[in-house]
């Protein structure tokens, strides 16, 4: 038997069956949702199979019973009861060009046609109304809305008044949904943002959210026992070709594709995209950011000063949704896939960080980019010259090579957090180098600025703007930073640094053994 082909940019359920592509069977988390209630909301990063599930549900609703063949719905759903599907995708439906008004009543009408429904009113709110009550006079309606956040998310970080304006065209549109109960069968939105029930869900106060709910944490993406059961033959090929073992090859592809955990205490997923492109290509890439650099992110990230993606811990309550006016970037970063949860201590408060190699090297390759000027073609070059400076134990090729790096930096991109911005410059680039470093280590006596460690060496880096770099060194000695480090084995040196805001680079340096 034929090995079968890896749905590769496919988001139909029925090619993918009819045209025997791989599918992973998640039909018993639908079975389980759509028998407990009748509106639901999820929220995934792209590229995580959102719109797969949504053309199964659609394919379910219409009874198409040849194509579920030998999966695990099959013989559980009642096949005789077929109800009128009303699918939107907001991604395809032209809002750039036309405006999301016109592009909504355009997509109304087209929808109608296919069904050959006439309609006579006029706005968005009365014809979604009146092709709802003209479908159901053929049974309950299914309302399946893909991307129903692209609208506004895809203008964050440009145009925020327009991202307001078209919440609020799709919280009138959303609303009509409330007093169509008698009308629907079920209603099942994804999006890869959660904005808050007042911001754009206002009138759907029964809207169930899926997104952090433990039963339904691994619906999408592929688990570890999935990947092994239904890719055998993929993960022998590639571990040929890669010359690993089985158990090489699972742990590379663990570190650079899974790591997405969508509840506290949940199983982590792997990406499901990544994943059948490393088997495609056989190849350890970087396949996050394929189809295009989240702009709107660093845009936002730029707005709010925010230049590390780590974060102290945090309740639930802090990430789960956000307000277009009170936009917060770690529950966006959280929501669209570059942070997901690593842990939980005690107190419940969870910590957030990079799901895996693959996205830390994406945004890390990003914010870059977007923040200390590097282009990415570029920084191969970069990598290795600090690499080797750093191998050396030659801190005045390092400090030359910064000093190079900030000199073609645009003023703008730090003339509203001057040392800030050159700390996490620092940062961003030593973490994107593999270097591993930490910032603002807390100590007894206060928090030290960079650690940065070698196989050789560990670095206390101490950074001051408009002082002077002795001052910078001398605040190491004086709270004896260095403490925590005598018994490592490896010399520990004490670095100042100073900032200069009239030159904007790095006008002095000293360093000094401190242990």
């Amino acid at each position: 038997m034929a090995r079968q082909r890896l749905p590769i940019g496919l988001q139909d359920f029925r090619s993918i069956i009819e045209e025997d592509y791989k599918y992973i069977d998640k039909t018993r988390y639908i079975h389980k949702m759509v028998t407990s209630g009748k509106y639901f909301f999820l929220s995934r990063p792209r590229r995580f199979g959102k719109s797969i599930t949504i053309a199964t549900l659609q394919e379910l609703f219409l009874g198409s019973k040849e194509l579920f063949k030998g999966l695990w719905i099959e013989d559980k759903w009642d096949w005789a009861k077929k109800h009128p599907v009303l699918r939107i995708s907001f991604t395809s439906i032209g809002y750039e060009s036309l405006g999301l008004e016109a592009a909504l009543e355009q997509e109304l009408h087209t929808q109608a046609e296919k069904k050959e429904i006439q309609l006579k009113k006029a706005g968005i709110g009365p014809l979604f109304k009146e092709l709802l009550e003209a479908l159901a006079k053929q049974g309950k309606v299914v309302v399946l809305i893909d991307e129903y956040d692209a609208p506004i998310i895809n203008f964050l970080g440009r145009d925020l008044e327009k991202a307001i304006q078209n919440r609020n065209l799709l919280r009138e549109f959303y609303t009509i949904l409330k007093d169509m109960d008698a009308n629907i069968e079920l209603v099942f939105l994804t999006g890869v943002s959660k904005f808050s029930k007042v911001g754009i869900f206002s009138g759907l106060n029964n809207l169930r959210d899926l997104t952090m709910d433990a039963q339904y944490a691994t619906m999408l993406g592929y688990t570890q026992e999935e990947l092994e059961s239904n890719f055998v033959e993929e993960i022998e090929l590639a571990a040929e070709k890669l010359k690993l073992s089985r158990i090489e090859l699972l742990e590379q592809m663990r570190v650079w594709y899974n790591g997405y955990r969508f509840e506290e205490d949940a199983v982590r997923v792997y990406n499901p995209v990544s994943t059948n492109l490393f088997f495609e290509q056989q190849k350890f890439l970087n396949f996050w950011f394929a189809t295009g650099t989240p702009s709107f992110l660093v845009n936002i990230l730029k707005a709010e000063g925010v230049f590390d993606l780590h974060f102290p811990a945090t309740s639930l309550s802090g990430f789960e949704s956000f307000e277009l006016d009170q936009i917060k970037p770690v529950a966006l970063l959280f929501q669209t896939g570059y942070l997901t949860i690593q842990s939980k201590d005690e107190d419940g408060l969870v910590s957030l960080d990079y799901p895996n190699k693959e996205v830390r090297d994406s945004m890390l390759e990003v914010l870059i980019e977007g923040f200390v000027g590097v282009d990415a073609e570029l920084s191969a070059a970069l990598i290795i010259k600090i690499r080797n400076a750093f191998r050396a134990n030659d801190l005045e090729r390092v400090i030359q090579i910064l000093q190079e790096v900030f000199k073609k930096l645009p003023y703008f991109l730090h003339e509203h957090y001057p040392e800030k911005f050159f700390h996490a410059a620092i940062h961003l680039l030593f973490s994107y180098l593999g270097i591993r470093i930490h910032s603002e280590v807390c100590t007894s006596d206060g928090r030290i600025d960079s650690l940065v460690e070698t196989d050789t060496h560990i670095y206390i880096l101490e950074y001051k703007l408009d002082k002077s770099a002795q001052v910078a060194l001398e605040q190491i000695k004086q709270k004896r930073y260095y403490q925590a480090y005598w018994n490592v084995g490896k010399p520990v040196v004490g670095v100042g640094v100073n900032f200069s805001s009239e030159s904007k680079n790095i006008e002095g340096w000293v360093a000094a053994v401190v242990a």
